[in-house]
């Protein structure tokens, strides 16, 4: 997972440095604890819980599989910790112990089904990596896609750690079943591995495309900008984003780690959740966990995907919805975005699963 485990620490070290620079928080600094699971997700529960007793500390920034969260998830409720998690996710959960900040399913897997049907087919085939995130957004596309008259013509998962002698077959098996869209929930490097065995094979994008919720710039980067480029990705932030935020983003970061090095969506929500937190530390000058949640519902930020806020209802923050379609610059051209943040529905209460009146609210 380092491939994008890697610009999340990034991402919220930038956002600690800048907070810093500007004289702290009510005039002290935020000293960061930083531990390396190596992907282990025995591990995260292991130092989440070393960061709780042993560092004594109460607020955690960190995981990118739902796997990794799981295993977090027990500690900080059972210690009354806070865990800020930067990344999309399958949703259908809700802890008193974790703010949400990346994409939930309503963010991104509905506006991206009603695309995708409508300019390419109705056919799927689902691939990913074999844990809880792939098996539990593929249910909710699924679900979507049977609903609207769709129909899935195959569904395979590789282990995490495939290699790419493994999705040869696996793409020659997707060539056979001629669907019209390949919705790959693979992550980490094994997503570089996909895309080149589909690259190699000679199947083509303009047709059948790969659509992802996971294939960030820093995975198109990692297969070669060639590969990545004509397939799709539904996401809350591309590096093309044109706003003032971004713009300022993007160049602090560059300045930073190297004028060709990508931004992506989890780094993005990595850097804007702490600032969020500061904020909210500001205000209530208390590391106690329930003032913490208390105060940040609702709180405000002009991130640089746009202004975000944290929803009262869910702990869950209200993203943008954008669809973008890989170039051969190894950036996203965005081919649709939400005119404002869509409210979180973690559990997809507020619509039924038509997408003919699928939109962004």
């Amino acid at each position: 997972m380092s491939v994008i485990e890697e610009t999340q620490l990034r991402g919220t070290l930038i956002a600690i440095d800048e907070i810093n620079d500007r004289g702290g928080v009510n005039g002290r600094p935020i000293e960061p604890v930083v531990y390396d699971p190596g992907s282990e997700v025995r591990s995260y529960g292991q130092y989440a819980k070393r960061l709780m007793v042993e560092d004594g500390v109460s607020t955690i920034f960190g995981c990118y599989t739902s796997s990794s969260r799981k295993a977090v998830l027990p500690v900080v409720e059972r210690l009354d910790g806070l865990l800020w998690y930067p990344t999309l996710y399958e949703g259908f959960e809700f802890s008193p112990n974790v703010i949400y900040t990346g994409a939930t399913p309503n963010q991104n897997t509905v506006q991206l089904c009603k695309a995708l049907m409508q300019q390419f087919g109705n056919r799927f085939f689902f691939v990913g990596s074999d844990y809880v995130y792939p098996r539990e957004s593929n249910r909710v596309m699924r679900e979507l896609v049977r609903a609207n008259g769709g129909t899935i013509v195959g569904e395979r998962y590789l282990r995490l750690e495939a290699d790419r002698s493994e999705f040869l077959p696996l793409v020659r098996d997707i060539k056979h079943a001629q669907p019209d869209v390949i919705f790959s929930t693979v992550v980490g490097e094994s997503t570089t591995f996909l895309y080149q065995a589909y690259h190699d094979l000679g199947l083509n994008p303009k047709t059948v495309p790969i659509a992802s919720l996971t294939t960030t710039e820093a995975e198109i980067r990692a297969m070669g900008y060639d590969v990545g480029e004509g397939h799709f990705t539904a996401a809350s932030y591309f590096q093309g984003v044109d706003t003032a935020s971004n713009s300022g983003f993007v160049s602090q970061y560059q300045k930073r780690y190297g004028s060709d090095e990508p931004t992506n969506m989890c780094l993005e929500a990595s850097y804007f959740q702490v600032n969020l937190f500061a904020r909210t530390l500001e205000q209530t000058n208390s590391m106690d966990t329930r003032r913490l949640r208390t105060s940040v519902m609702g709180a405000e930020f002009e991130a640089p995907q746009g202004c975000v806020s944290i929803n009262p209802v869910w702990g869950h923050a209200d993203v943008w919805t954008r669809i973008g379609r890989a170039n051969r610059k190894g950036q996203f051209d965005i081919v649709f975005e939400s005119s404002s943040s869509v409210k979180a529905d973690p559990y997809l209460i507020g619509y039924g699963r038509s997408l003919e009146n699928a939109s962004c609210r």
